[in-house]
């Protein structure tokens, strides 16, 4: 059996913006919990759950951008 899981997550190369990641983990949470409630197969549920994280993972690394200061370097030059 093969793993589902990838071995680690990369960004993508078309950066979302904060408010699209949530929208979209919103989707995936309430995705999950249809899986649930129909008692989806295991497999089913490990890609929503894999989506999940990764969709967390590209909102922190969005979060981090939005909020983090400037480099004093771009803060000199301006």
């Amino acid at each position: 059996m093969t793993s589902l899981r990838p071995i680690r997550f990369r960004r993508s190369r078309t950066a979302k913006t904060v408010e699209a990641l949530t929208d979209l983990l919103g989707g995936l949470t309430a995705e999950r919990q249809t899986l649930r409630a129909s008692d989806a197969g295991s497999v089913k549920l490990e890609r929503n759950r894999v989506a999940i994280a990764r969709a967390q993972w590209e909102l922190s690394y969005a979060l981090i951008e939005r909020y983090s200061p400037a480099p004093a370097v771009a803060r000199s030059a301006a």
